[in-house]
């Protein structure tokens, strides 16, 4: 099959194209694709009824009763499954998968996912600009139609964090100005954003200023602090953290992107949601971030939607959020609806309660059928990012913690107390020939910058409640400046398992005992692997049990992914970084040391 036959853009302004469709739905003229005997999901008005679907192209040509045509290049008979539009996910970081996009488009569309929103911004964090370039130039020609939206925070944290790039307002002027950047992605620096420092009011006015979408992150703020993210022109928000949080956003008139990835605010999101009389049109939904283990096994954006069924959300409601409602967040009127004149994005169901997907077609060509991708995959742009590990090899002594002027005796250390929601802590270390010796209640956390904008130092801090650790977890991963980052107690596990990452151009590992026990290599930014997204989950599920056999995990807030936004300097409480360890709203300390006891 041609592969650009598949791929955006399709102008389905094409007076040909609408000639012949006309003709075709006036039965003047036969239709390309015929679906018979199915029911299709009309998100529109929320029926469910029996029709078949004719389409020419790209185009969906007539919705008619059923058995009343049978003029068609190709009849398919979808025998009473439910046929709805294609999944729409309004927001997510591809990279979080861990594959490049050919490799994600291999999985998800199978799953019944035709458009996806992309955040790409922890490439632009480690590659800017050329990073960007080459993220739009490896989504086109794809089954999957990839919205690509300007990173706005890079760094997420200016000042607290350094990355491999810095977007100003001039930035992302010149990104907005490229026909392919869809709007301003999620603007991560609410304080920038609040405080109207010129760097945030600059990035956010020129996506104002461009007509195009201005994406935001409001994680914790409420209030009079959420108003006012709200009245500098923030459009939407994802980071929710509770049932009463939600519904403080919608009220606010953010587009929420309810997202899959915090699956323990799910319950409490829906009882709220079913609260209301009635499901509003500003209610998306989204992925956010999907492991390539979860992607595989479990699913992206119908995961989400099972999961939200399971828990009483009315699966119809389910899918409108997920179609109609992305459809005009993104502002595209050809996607998520089932009707004459829209682009024939298509999933068939077999109920409505499993959502299992048995085909899928994208821009009227069957993409998938029962679980295998029919299209076959360009090979992706040639210029990715590699070689972004500008670290040296590392020993144990830049992970021992030193008291300078101590020789024995006690100190005070400053300590990153709870995973996820961070909160300033204490703690009294004895001292060995110098050594601060770690309470058995701590581990260590070491960012290292590896952008080669600053000399890769280890920044050492403490982390307090992160349970027992028998070995140490290192990784490039780290939301969002992706400097490499390494948990854990003893020096030769943390030098070990930092220098098999530094080796493997990017990636995780994990150590004990002084020896590597687990790899996962990511050459692409040290964030992703053009391997099939298959293996690629496959190792990470083995590097996944050795983490296990190290740590005692404490879900749902201590857990695998919580290594990954350990660092994440925007969001509030204390972070470590390769700058210093800091909550943002005074000093930033070089590392965990107070002084004597």
């Amino acid at each position: 099959m041609d592969i650009e036959a598949m791929s955006e853009p399709h102008d389905l302004h094409d007076l040909a194209l609408r000639d012949r469709a006309v003709r075709a739905a006036r039965a003047e003229a036969p239709f390309d694709v015929l679906l018979t005997g199915g029911i299709v999901a009309d998100v529109t008005t929320g029926e469910l009824r029996a029709a078949d679907v004719g389409l020419v192209g790209p185009l969906i040509a007539s919705v008619h009763p059923s058995g009343t045509r049978h003029d068609a290049a190709q009849c398919i008979g979808v025998a009473g499954r439910i046929i709805a539009p294609g999944l729409i996910d309004s927001h997510l970081h591809i990279e979080s998968s861990m594959v490049t996009p050919r490799r994600y488009a291999e999985v998800v569309v199978p799953q019944g996912t035709t458009t996806i929103c992309w955040d790409p911004h922890e490439i632009g964090n480690v590659s800017g600009l050329d990073g960007l370039r080459w993220a739009i130039a490896a989504s086109s020609g794809l089954p999957l139609r990839v919205v690509v939206l300007a990173p706005s925070c890079v760094p997420s944290a200016p000042g607290l964090e350094r990355t491999g790039a810095d977007f100003g307002p001039e930035e992302m002027r010149q990104m907005l100005a490229w026909p392919d950047i869809a709007g301003v992605a999620e603007v991560m620096d609410m304080r920038g954003v609040l405080q109207r420092g010129a760097r945030m009011s600059g990035i956010v006015d020129a996506g104002l200023t461009s007509g195009k979408l201005v994406c935001g992150h409001a994680r914790g703020l409420q209030g009079a602090d959420l108003q006012a993210f709200a009245a500098a022109g923030i459009e939407s928000d994802h980071e929710i953290t509770s049932g009463e949080d939600l519904l403080a956003k919608l009220r606010s008139g953010f587009t929420v992107e309810l997202r899959g990835s915090h699956d323990y605010i799910l319950p409490e999101a829906v009882a709220a949601l079913r609260t209301l009389p009635q499901i509003p049109q500003t209610l998306t939904i989204c992925t956010d971030d999907v492991f390539p283990d979860d992607l595989v096994h479990a699913g992206g954006m119908i995961d989400v939607l099972r999961r939200l069924v399971r828990r009483g959300f009315p699966p119809m409601q389910a899918l409108r959020c997920a179609t109609l409602n992305a459809a005009m967040r993104l502002g595209r009127r050809d996607l998520g609806v089932i009707a004459p004149g829209r682009r024939a994005d298509l999933v068939v169901l077999s109920d409505l309660n499993e959502l299992a997907v048995t085909q899928v077609f994208a821009s009227g060509r069957l993409a998938a059928d029962d679980g295998r991708l029919l299209v076959p995959l360009a090979e992706g742009p040639h210029g990715a990012p590699l070689d972004t590990m500008c670290i040296p090899m590392l020993t144990e002594a830049d992970f021992v913690l030193r008291a300078p002027g101590v020789n024995a005796g006690q100190v005070r250390l400053r300590t990153v107390a709870k995973p996820r929601f961070t909160e300033w802590g204490e703690a009294i270390a004895h001292v060995r020939e110098g050594a601060v010796v770690l309470p058995d209640d701590t581990i260590l956390m070491a960012v290292i910058h590896r952008h080669g904008k600053a000399p890769a130092t280890p920044v050492l801090g403490v982390l307090q409640g992160w349970s027992k650790w028998r070995g140490a977890l290192a990784t490039t991963v780290a939301h969002d400046s992706h400097n490499l980052v390494v948990f854990g107690r003893e020096p030769a596990d943390l030098a070990a398992a930092a220098n098999a990452v530094i080796a493997a151009g990017g990636g995780m590992a994990v150590a004990t005992g002084g020896s590597v026990t687990a790899t996962l290599r990511l050459p692409v930014c040290g964030l992703l692997s053009d391997a099939p997204a298959a293996k690629v989950a496959e190792e990470l599920r083995a590097l996944r049990e050795a983490a296990d056999a190290i740590v005692e995990w404490q879900p749902p807030l201590l857990t695998f992914k919580a290594v990954v936004g350990a660092s994440l300097a925007c969001n509030p409480g204390p972070h470590v970084t390769d700058v210093g360890i800091t909550d943002g709203t005074g000093d930033v300390f070089a590392n965990a040391l107070v002084g004597a006891a």
